[in-house]
Protein backbone atom coordinates (compact mmCIF):
# COMPACT_ATOMS: atom_id res chain seq x y z
CA UNK A 1 0.00 0.00 0.00
CA UNK A 2 1.84 3.10 -1.41
CA UNK A 3 2.15 6.03 1.28
CA UNK A 4 1.09 8.56 -1.43
CA UNK A 5 -2.27 7.08 -1.79
CA UNK A 6 -5.46 7.62 -0.23
CA UNK A 7 -7.23 4.99 1.38
CA UNK A 8 -10.74 5.04 0.61
CA UNK A 9 -12.79 4.17 4.01
CA UNK A 10 -16.45 3.51 2.47
CA UNK A 11 -19.26 3.69 5.64
CA UNK A 12 -22.05 1.01 4.86
CA UNK A 13 -23.94 0.52 7.48
CA UNK A 14 -27.03 2.45 7.67
CA UNK A 15 -30.95 1.62 6.73
CA UNK A 16 -32.06 4.38 5.19
CA UNK A 17 -35.42 4.35 7.17
CA UNK A 18 -36.40 7.81 5.71
CA UNK A 19 -36.91 6.07 2.21
CA UNK A 20 -39.17 3.54 3.03
CA UNK A 21 -40.83 1.76 1.69
CA UNK A 22 -38.31 1.25 -0.73
CA UNK A 23 -35.37 1.02 1.63
CA UNK A 24 -35.70 -1.30 4.45
CA UNK A 25 -33.09 -2.95 6.92
CA UNK A 26 -32.21 -5.95 4.86
CA UNK A 27 -31.54 -3.91 1.73
CA UNK A 28 -31.17 -0.24 2.61
CA UNK A 29 -30.58 2.88 0.82
CA UNK A 30 -26.89 2.72 -0.24
CA UNK A 31 -27.79 -1.07 -2.06
CA UNK A 32 -30.72 0.30 -4.36
CA UNK A 33 -30.53 2.22 -7.75
CA UNK A 34 -32.18 5.66 -7.30
CA UNK A 35 -30.43 8.21 -9.29
CA UNK A 36 -28.47 6.39 -11.78
CA UNK A 37 -28.93 2.59 -12.83
CA UNK A 38 -25.91 1.94 -10.61
CA UNK A 39 -26.69 1.76 -6.63
CA UNK A 40 -25.37 4.51 -4.42
CA UNK A 41 -22.81 2.14 -2.89
CA UNK A 42 -21.35 1.50 -6.56
CA UNK A 43 -21.48 5.16 -7.50
CA UNK A 44 -19.49 5.66 -4.24
CA UNK A 45 -16.78 3.09 -5.00
CA UNK A 46 -16.50 4.40 -8.62
CA UNK A 47 -15.65 7.96 -7.91
CA UNK A 48 -12.38 6.70 -6.36
CA UNK A 49 -11.82 3.69 -8.60
CA UNK A 50 -8.12 5.34 -9.83
CA UNK A 51 -5.42 3.11 -8.16
CA UNK A 52 -3.05 6.20 -9.09
CA UNK A 53 -4.58 8.12 -6.85
CA UNK A 54 -6.53 5.82 -4.12
CA UNK A 55 -5.87 2.45 -2.46
CA UNK A 56 -8.41 -0.55 -2.81
CA UNK A 57 -11.53 0.57 -0.90
CA UNK A 58 -12.24 -0.30 3.08
CA UNK A 59 -15.66 -0.64 3.61
CA UNK A 60 -16.92 -1.44 6.73
CA UNK A 61 -20.71 -3.17 7.02
CA UNK A 62 -22.91 -5.08 8.81
CA UNK A 63 -23.31 -8.82 8.70
CA UNK A 64 -26.42 -8.89 6.97
CA UNK A 65 -25.36 -6.47 3.98
CA UNK A 66 -21.55 -8.41 3.68
CA UNK A 67 -22.66 -10.73 0.51
CA UNK A 68 -24.47 -8.27 -1.29
CA UNK A 69 -21.79 -5.45 -1.02
CA UNK A 70 -19.09 -8.38 -2.40
CA UNK A 71 -21.50 -8.95 -5.74
CA UNK A 72 -22.48 -5.41 -6.19
CA UNK A 73 -18.00 -4.28 -6.20
CA UNK A 74 -17.99 -7.60 -8.27
CA UNK A 75 -20.50 -6.29 -11.12
CA UNK A 76 -18.36 -2.96 -11.24
CA UNK A 77 -15.03 -4.53 -11.22
CA UNK A 78 -14.09 -3.69 -7.82
CA UNK A 79 -12.23 -6.97 -6.98
CA UNK A 80 -9.64 -5.81 -4.30
CA UNK A 81 -11.64 -4.27 -1.81
CA UNK A 82 -11.22 -4.90 2.05
CA UNK A 83 -14.51 -5.72 4.03
CA UNK A 84 -15.16 -5.68 7.58
CA UNK A 85 -17.85 -6.98 9.46
CA UNK A 86 -19.06 -4.83 12.49
CA UNK A 87 -20.83 -6.59 14.78
CA UNK A 88 -23.36 -4.32 15.81
CA UNK A 89 -23.79 -0.07 15.01
CA UNK A 90 -21.65 2.01 17.06
CA UNK A 91 -22.23 5.23 15.40
CA UNK A 92 -19.70 6.53 12.91
CA UNK A 93 -15.94 7.18 15.37
CA UNK A 94 -16.02 3.82 16.05
CA UNK A 95 -16.05 2.56 12.42
CA UNK A 96 -13.48 5.01 11.74
CA UNK A 97 -11.34 4.16 14.49
CA UNK A 98 -11.73 0.50 13.62
CA UNK A 99 -10.88 1.33 9.98
CA UNK A 100 -7.81 3.69 10.90
CA UNK A 101 -6.17 0.91 13.24
CA UNK A 102 -6.50 -2.02 10.68
CA UNK A 103 -4.97 0.99 8.14
CA UNK A 104 -2.49 1.46 10.49
CA UNK A 105 -1.39 -1.71 10.94
CA UNK A 106 0.73 -1.78 7.66
CA UNK A 107 0.74 2.03 6.49
CA UNK A 108 1.00 3.94 9.58
CA UNK A 109 0.94 7.13 8.15
CA UNK A 110 -1.74 6.69 5.17
CA UNK A 111 -4.77 9.58 4.90
CA UNK A 112 -8.29 7.98 5.06
CA UNK A 113 -10.88 9.38 2.85
CA UNK A 114 -14.35 8.69 4.97
CA UNK A 115 -17.21 8.42 2.68
CA UNK A 116 -20.92 7.44 3.60
CA UNK A 117 -22.10 5.25 0.73
CA UNK A 118 -25.59 7.08 0.17
CA UNK A 119 -24.62 9.87 -0.44
CA UNK A 120 -25.09 11.71 -4.35
CA UNK A 121 -22.16 13.84 -5.86
CA UNK A 122 -23.06 14.65 -9.36
CA UNK A 123 -19.72 16.96 -9.81
CA UNK A 124 -17.17 14.19 -9.57
CA UNK A 125 -13.88 16.26 -10.76
CA UNK A 126 -14.63 18.98 -8.23
CA UNK A 127 -15.05 16.65 -5.47
CA UNK A 128 -11.58 15.21 -6.75
CA UNK A 129 -10.20 18.80 -6.43
CA UNK A 130 -11.61 19.29 -2.98
CA UNK A 131 -9.76 15.95 -2.19
CA UNK A 132 -6.40 17.09 -3.58
CA UNK A 133 -6.65 20.30 -1.35
CA UNK A 134 -7.61 18.40 1.71
CA UNK A 135 -4.82 15.72 1.34
CA UNK A 136 -2.18 19.04 1.89
CA UNK A 137 -4.25 20.22 4.81
CA UNK A 138 -3.89 16.44 6.05
CA UNK A 139 -0.42 15.94 5.32
CA UNK A 140 0.20 18.95 7.56
CA UNK A 141 -1.65 17.36 11.10
CA UNK A 142 -5.33 18.94 9.81
CA UNK A 143 -8.43 16.25 10.08
CA UNK A 144 -10.18 17.75 6.93
CA UNK A 145 -14.62 17.95 6.52
CA UNK A 146 -16.11 19.32 3.30
CA UNK A 147 -18.17 21.65 3.85
CA UNK A 148 -21.10 21.89 0.81
CA UNK A 149 -21.53 25.60 -0.04
CA UNK A 150 -25.51 26.32 0.83
CA UNK A 151 -27.75 26.51 -1.92
CA UNK A 152 -31.49 27.26 0.60
CA UNK A 153 -31.99 28.09 3.89
CA UNK A 154 -31.59 23.75 4.37
CA UNK A 155 -32.43 22.93 8.28
CA UNK A 156 -32.02 19.41 7.41
CA UNK A 157 -27.87 19.42 7.65
CA UNK A 158 -25.77 21.15 10.51
CA UNK A 159 -23.69 23.66 9.36
CA UNK A 160 -20.08 24.88 9.93
CA UNK A 161 -18.88 28.21 10.35
CA UNK A 162 -15.41 28.97 7.93
CA UNK A 163 -12.55 30.56 9.84
CA UNK A 164 -9.55 31.98 8.32
CA UNK A 165 -7.92 30.12 5.40
CA UNK A 166 -4.76 28.15 6.42
CA UNK A 167 -1.51 29.62 5.14
CA UNK A 168 0.46 28.23 1.91
CA UNK A 169 -3.10 25.87 0.89
CA UNK A 170 -5.85 27.92 -1.52
CA UNK A 171 -9.10 26.75 -0.68
CA UNK A 172 -8.76 24.87 3.05
CA UNK A 173 -9.95 26.92 6.28
CA UNK A 174 -9.58 26.61 9.83
CA UNK A 175 -12.84 25.81 11.47
CA UNK A 176 -14.23 28.31 13.51
CA UNK A 177 -17.32 26.36 14.65
CA UNK A 178 -20.01 23.47 14.30
CA UNK A 179 -23.70 24.69 14.32
CA UNK A 180 -26.76 21.90 14.85
CA UNK A 181 -29.28 21.97 12.27
CA UNK A 182 -31.22 25.36 12.71
CA UNK A 183 -34.94 25.85 12.76
CA UNK A 184 -35.56 27.65 9.48
CA UNK A 185 -34.87 31.35 10.44
CA UNK A 186 -31.53 30.77 11.91
CA UNK A 187 -30.90 28.45 8.46
CA UNK A 188 -31.35 31.95 6.45
CA UNK A 189 -29.38 33.70 8.94
CA UNK A 190 -26.42 31.46 7.77
CA UNK A 191 -27.00 31.70 4.12
CA UNK A 192 -26.98 35.19 4.56
CA UNK A 193 -24.13 35.58 6.22
CA UNK A 194 -22.39 33.90 3.58
CA UNK A 195 -19.48 32.31 6.01
CA UNK A 196 -21.22 28.99 6.77
CA UNK A 197 -21.68 25.64 4.29
CA UNK A 198 -23.76 22.17 5.28
CA UNK A 199 -21.70 19.47 7.15
CA UNK A 200 -21.63 17.12 4.56
CA UNK A 201 -20.41 14.06 6.83
CA UNK A 202 -17.20 13.45 4.34
CA UNK A 203 -13.68 13.48 5.42
CA UNK A 204 -10.28 13.18 5.44
CA UNK A 205 -7.94 12.04 8.13
CA UNK A 206 -4.16 11.14 8.53
CA UNK A 207 -5.04 7.85 10.33
CA UNK A 208 -2.32 8.96 13.35
CA UNK A 209 -3.94 12.20 13.77
CA UNK A 210 -6.99 11.02 13.88
CA UNK A 211 -6.81 7.92 16.13
CA UNK A 212 -4.46 10.87 18.50
CA UNK A 213 -7.38 13.19 18.73
CA UNK A 214 -9.76 10.58 19.09
CA UNK A 215 -8.23 8.76 22.14
CA UNK A 216 -7.14 12.48 23.66
CA UNK A 217 -11.14 12.86 23.71
CA UNK A 218 -12.69 9.61 23.97
CA UNK A 219 -9.97 6.86 24.99
CA UNK A 220 -12.70 3.92 25.60
CA UNK A 221 -13.65 4.07 21.98
CA UNK A 222 -10.24 3.72 21.03
CA UNK A 223 -9.06 0.97 23.08
CA UNK A 224 -12.75 -1.23 22.59
CA UNK A 225 -11.54 -1.06 18.66
CA UNK A 226 -7.94 -1.93 19.07
CA UNK A 227 -9.22 -4.93 20.85
CA UNK A 228 -12.01 -5.41 18.56
CA UNK A 229 -9.15 -5.49 15.87
CA UNK A 230 -6.67 -7.40 17.86
CA UNK A 231 -9.33 -10.22 18.20
CA UNK A 232 -10.54 -9.79 14.64
CA UNK A 233 -10.76 -12.96 12.30
CA UNK A 234 -10.89 -13.42 8.74
CA UNK A 235 -14.49 -15.42 7.69
CA UNK A 236 -14.86 -16.38 3.76
CA UNK A 237 -12.70 -13.58 2.62
CA UNK A 238 -14.48 -10.72 5.29
CA UNK A 239 -12.87 -9.37 8.10
CA UNK A 240 -15.02 -9.87 11.54
CA UNK A 241 -14.16 -7.24 14.09
CA UNK A 242 -14.40 -9.08 17.97
CA UNK A 243 -18.54 -8.87 18.85
CA UNK A 244 -17.77 -8.51 22.89
CA UNK A 245 -15.01 -6.32 22.29
CA UNK A 246 -17.03 -3.89 19.89
CA UNK A 247 -19.77 -4.10 22.34
CA UNK A 248 -18.02 -2.29 24.64
CA UNK A 249 -17.11 0.63 22.39
CA UNK A 250 -19.23 3.64 23.32
CA UNK A 251 -21.08 4.64 20.56
CA UNK A 252 -20.70 8.32 18.76
CA UNK A 253 -20.77 10.35 16.27
CA UNK A 254 -17.20 11.60 14.56
CA UNK A 255 -18.49 15.15 15.02
CA UNK A 256 -19.29 14.57 18.50
CA UNK A 257 -16.43 12.88 19.69
CA UNK A 258 -13.43 13.97 17.62
CA UNK A 259 -14.19 17.63 15.34
CA UNK A 260 -16.31 19.27 17.68
CA UNK A 261 -13.18 18.77 19.93
CA UNK A 262 -10.24 19.05 18.00
CA UNK A 263 -7.67 22.19 17.66
CA UNK A 264 -6.91 20.92 14.10
CA UNK A 265 -10.37 21.22 12.20
CA UNK A 266 -10.54 22.09 9.20
CA UNK A 267 -12.80 22.90 6.39
CA UNK A 268 -12.49 22.66 2.31
CA UNK A 269 -15.46 24.64 1.22
CA UNK A 270 -17.15 22.92 -2.23
CA UNK A 271 -19.88 23.09 -4.73
CA UNK A 272 -20.07 19.29 -6.34
CA UNK A 273 -24.01 18.89 -6.84
CA UNK A 274 -23.56 17.06 -3.14
CA UNK A 275 -27.02 15.49 -1.67
CA UNK A 276 -27.10 13.12 1.34
CA UNK A 277 -30.55 11.70 -0.21
CA UNK A 278 -31.90 11.95 3.40
CA UNK A 279 -35.76 11.95 2.00
CA UNK A 280 -37.87 11.08 -0.51
CA UNK A 281 -38.04 15.23 -1.25
CA UNK A 282 -34.33 14.85 -1.93
CA UNK A 283 -34.52 12.92 -4.67
CA UNK A 284 -37.52 14.74 -6.38
CA UNK A 285 -35.08 17.75 -6.03
CA UNK A 286 -31.88 15.43 -8.19
CA UNK A 287 -34.20 13.97 -10.55
CA UNK A 288 -35.37 14.75 -13.73
CA UNK A 289 -38.36 16.42 -14.12
CA UNK A 290 -41.37 16.68 -16.54
CA UNK A 291 -43.54 19.66 -17.69
CA UNK A 292 -45.69 20.02 -15.12
CA UNK A 293 -42.57 19.44 -12.36
CA UNK A 294 -42.62 15.41 -11.43
CA UNK A 295 -40.50 12.76 -11.49
CA UNK A 296 -41.66 9.91 -12.48
CA UNK A 297 -40.08 6.24 -12.21
CA UNK A 298 -41.33 3.07 -13.25
CA UNK A 299 -45.25 2.38 -14.95
CA UNK A 300 -46.83 5.83 -14.19
CA UNK A 301 -49.73 7.61 -15.10
CA UNK A 302 -49.95 11.14 -14.00
CA UNK A 303 -53.34 13.46 -15.20
CA UNK A 304 -53.37 17.01 -13.54
CA UNK A 305 -50.69 16.23 -10.83
CA UNK A 306 -47.72 18.53 -10.45
CA UNK A 307 -44.27 18.85 -8.41
CA UNK A 308 -44.88 15.23 -7.29
CA UNK A 309 -41.89 12.30 -6.49
CA UNK A 310 -44.23 9.29 -8.19
CA UNK A 311 -42.57 5.64 -8.57
CA UNK A 312 -43.95 2.23 -8.78
CA UNK A 313 -41.56 -0.89 -8.64
CA UNK A 314 -44.56 -3.25 -9.00
CA UNK A 315 -48.10 -2.38 -10.18
CA UNK A 316 -49.68 0.50 -12.38
CA UNK A 317 -49.58 4.02 -10.48
CA UNK A 318 -52.36 6.51 -11.14
CA UNK A 319 -52.86 10.03 -9.98
CA UNK A 320 -55.04 12.87 -10.73
CA UNK A 321 -55.24 16.38 -9.32
CA UNK A 322 -52.79 15.98 -7.01
CA UNK A 323 -49.93 18.49 -6.06
CA UNK A 324 -46.68 18.14 -4.23
CA UNK A 325 -46.65 14.90 -3.17
CA UNK A 326 -44.49 11.62 -2.73
CA UNK A 327 -46.39 8.95 -3.83
CA UNK A 328 -44.19 5.43 -3.87
CA UNK A 329 -45.55 1.63 -4.51
CA UNK A 330 -43.57 -1.16 -4.17
CA UNK A 331 -44.57 -5.22 -4.15
CA UNK A 332 -46.07 -5.03 -0.97
CA UNK A 333 -46.40 -1.57 0.62
CA UNK A 334 -47.70 1.66 -0.48
CA UNK A 335 -46.73 5.08 0.64
CA UNK A 336 -48.12 8.51 0.66
CA UNK A 337 -46.88 11.65 1.87
CA UNK A 338 -46.51 15.77 1.22
CA UNK A 339 -43.26 16.90 0.13
CA UNK A 340 -43.04 19.52 3.31
CA UNK A 341 -43.86 15.97 5.64
CA UNK A 342 -41.03 13.64 3.69
CA UNK A 343 -38.57 14.21 6.24
CA UNK A 344 -41.11 12.41 8.91
CA UNK A 345 -41.22 8.59 6.91
CA UNK A 346 -38.87 7.45 9.87
CA UNK A 347 -42.04 7.78 11.97
CA UNK A 348 -43.84 5.23 10.05
CA UNK A 349 -40.91 2.94 10.13
CA UNK A 350 -41.20 3.32 13.96
CA UNK A 351 -44.98 3.09 14.08
CA UNK A 352 -44.54 -0.56 11.77
CA UNK A 353 -41.79 -1.59 14.81
CA UNK A 354 -44.47 -0.92 17.51
CA UNK A 355 -47.03 -3.08 15.56
CA UNK A 356 -44.60 -5.68 15.22
CA UNK A 357 -45.17 -5.94 11.43
CA UNK A 358 -41.87 -6.76 8.82
CA UNK A 359 -42.54 -4.26 6.05
CA UNK A 360 -39.72 -2.41 7.21
CA UNK A 361 -37.27 -5.17 7.30
CA UNK A 362 -37.50 -6.93 4.01
CA UNK A 363 -38.67 -6.91 0.21
CA UNK A 364 -40.96 -9.66 -0.98
CA UNK A 365 -37.84 -10.20 -2.41
CA UNK A 366 -34.63 -11.62 -0.33
CA UNK A 367 -31.13 -12.05 -1.16
CA UNK A 368 -29.18 -14.36 0.30
CA UNK A 369 -25.30 -15.54 -0.26
CA UNK A 370 -26.38 -17.88 -2.60
CA UNK A 371 -28.83 -16.04 -4.65
CA UNK A 372 -32.36 -15.19 -3.62
CA UNK A 373 -36.19 -16.06 -3.22
CA UNK A 374 -39.31 -14.07 -3.57
CA UNK A 375 -42.60 -14.64 -1.69
CA UNK A 376 -45.56 -15.24 -4.28
CA UNK A 377 -48.28 -16.38 -2.01
CA UNK A 378 -49.19 -17.29 1.69
CA UNK A 379 -52.10 -18.32 3.62
CA UNK A 380 -53.54 -20.22 6.57
CA UNK A 381 -50.32 -23.38 6.69
CA UNK A 382 -48.67 -22.83 3.36
CA UNK A 383 -46.25 -19.82 1.43
CA UNK A 384 -45.15 -20.15 -2.04
CA UNK A 385 -41.80 -18.98 -2.97
CA UNK A 386 -39.92 -18.41 -6.10
CA UNK A 387 -36.38 -19.44 -5.24
CA UNK A 388 -32.91 -18.10 -7.84
CA UNK A 389 -29.56 -19.85 -7.09
CA UNK A 390 -26.79 -18.22 -8.73
CA UNK A 391 -24.55 -21.08 -10.77
CA UNK A 392 -21.81 -23.00 -8.84
CA UNK A 393 -24.03 -22.00 -5.56
CA UNK A 394 -25.72 -23.74 -3.05
CA UNK A 395 -28.26 -23.76 0.17
CA UNK A 396 -27.04 -24.70 3.90
CA UNK A 397 -27.57 -28.12 4.89
CA UNK A 398 -31.02 -28.04 7.04
CA UNK A 399 -33.63 -29.64 8.15
CA UNK A 400 -36.78 -27.76 9.41
CA UNK A 401 -39.37 -28.99 12.60
CA UNK A 402 -42.67 -27.29 11.92
CA UNK A 403 -42.75 -27.32 7.53
CA UNK A 404 -42.20 -29.74 4.44
CA UNK A 405 -41.06 -28.15 1.28
CA UNK A 406 -41.77 -29.51 -1.87
CA UNK A 407 -39.51 -28.34 -5.21
CA UNK A 408 -40.44 -27.98 -8.44
CA UNK A 409 -37.30 -27.13 -11.24
CA UNK A 410 -38.59 -24.61 -13.63
CA UNK A 411 -34.78 -23.43 -14.86
CA UNK A 412 -31.72 -25.21 -14.72
CA UNK A 413 -30.29 -28.42 -12.96
CA UNK A 414 -30.53 -28.93 -8.95
CA UNK A 415 -28.68 -31.60 -7.05
CA UNK A 416 -30.73 -32.88 -4.11
CA UNK A 417 -29.81 -34.12 -0.84
CA UNK A 418 -32.66 -35.83 1.03
CA UNK A 419 -30.79 -37.33 4.49
CA UNK A 420 -28.83 -40.11 2.30
CA UNK A 421 -30.10 -39.36 -0.77
CA UNK A 422 -28.56 -37.22 -3.91
CA UNK A 423 -30.34 -37.03 -7.01
CA UNK A 424 -29.93 -34.36 -9.80
CA UNK A 425 -33.58 -33.16 -10.76
CA UNK A 426 -34.34 -31.18 -14.55
CA UNK A 427 -36.09 -28.45 -15.72
CA UNK A 428 -40.22 -30.14 -14.95
CA UNK A 429 -39.32 -32.49 -12.12
CA UNK A 430 -39.86 -31.92 -8.43
CA UNK A 431 -39.42 -33.36 -5.32
CA UNK A 432 -40.94 -33.48 -1.62
CA UNK A 433 -38.80 -32.61 1.74
CA UNK A 434 -40.96 -33.99 4.51
CA UNK A 435 -40.69 -32.27 7.88
CA UNK A 436 -37.32 -32.99 9.50
CA UNK A 437 -35.36 -34.06 6.80
CA UNK A 438 -31.42 -33.11 6.65
CA UNK A 439 -31.67 -31.70 2.62
CA UNK A 440 -29.88 -29.55 0.46
CA UNK A 441 -30.20 -27.62 -2.94
CA UNK A 442 -27.53 -26.79 -4.87
CA UNK A 443 -26.86 -25.90 -8.32
CA UNK A 444 -24.16 -27.39 -10.75
CA UNK A 445 -24.82 -25.44 -14.07
CA UNK A 446 -24.01 -22.32 -15.67
CA UNK A 447 -27.20 -20.98 -15.31
CA UNK A 448 -29.59 -19.64 -12.76
CA UNK A 449 -31.22 -22.57 -11.01
CA UNK A 450 -35.26 -21.55 -10.32
CA UNK A 451 -37.25 -23.40 -8.21
CA UNK A 452 -40.90 -23.22 -6.91
CA UNK A 453 -41.07 -24.18 -3.29
CA UNK A 454 -44.38 -24.77 -1.81
CA UNK A 455 -44.42 -24.56 1.84
CA UNK A 456 -46.71 -26.23 4.62
CA UNK A 457 -46.74 -26.69 7.84
CA UNK A 458 -48.05 -25.13 11.23
CA UNK A 459 -45.16 -22.93 11.07
CA UNK A 460 -43.45 -21.28 8.28
CA UNK A 461 -41.06 -18.77 9.45
CA UNK A 462 -37.22 -18.53 8.54
CA UNK A 463 -36.15 -18.44 11.67
CA UNK A 464 -37.00 -22.65 11.74
CA UNK A 465 -33.56 -23.81 10.47
CA UNK A 466 -31.25 -25.96 11.71
CA UNK A 467 -28.00 -25.99 9.81
CA UNK A 468 -25.94 -28.44 9.91
CA UNK A 469 -23.40 -27.08 7.55
CA UNK A 470 -23.29 -23.81 5.39
CA UNK A 471 -20.38 -22.74 2.89
CA UNK A 472 -21.67 -19.35 3.98
CA UNK A 473 -20.46 -19.79 7.89
CA UNK A 474 -24.09 -19.13 8.83
CA UNK A 475 -24.89 -19.87 12.07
Amino acid sequence: MSTSKIVPVILSGGSGTRLWPLSRSLYPKQLLALVSDKTMLQETALRVRDRTRFTAPLIVCNDEHRFIIEEQLHQIGIEDATIVIEPEGRNTAPAVAAAAILIGKTTPDAQMLVMPSDHVVEDVPAFLNAVTIAALAAKAGRLVTFGIKPTRPETGYGYIEVGEQLSGIDGCHAVQRFVEKPNTEKATELLNAGNYVWNSGLFLFPVPGYLEELEKHNPDIVEACRAACERSRADLGFLRLDPKSFADCPSDSIDYAVMERTANAAVVPVSMGWSDVGSWSSLWELGPKTEEGNVTVGDVIAIGTENSYLRSDGPALATVGLKDIVLIATKDAVLAVSKEAAQDVKAMVDKLKQLGRNEHIAHTEVFRPWGSYQTTDAGDRFQVKRLVVKPGQKLSLQKHHHRAEHWIVVQGTAVVTRDDEVTTLYENESTYIRMGVVHRLENPGKVPLHIIEVQSGGYLGEDDIVRFEDTYGRS
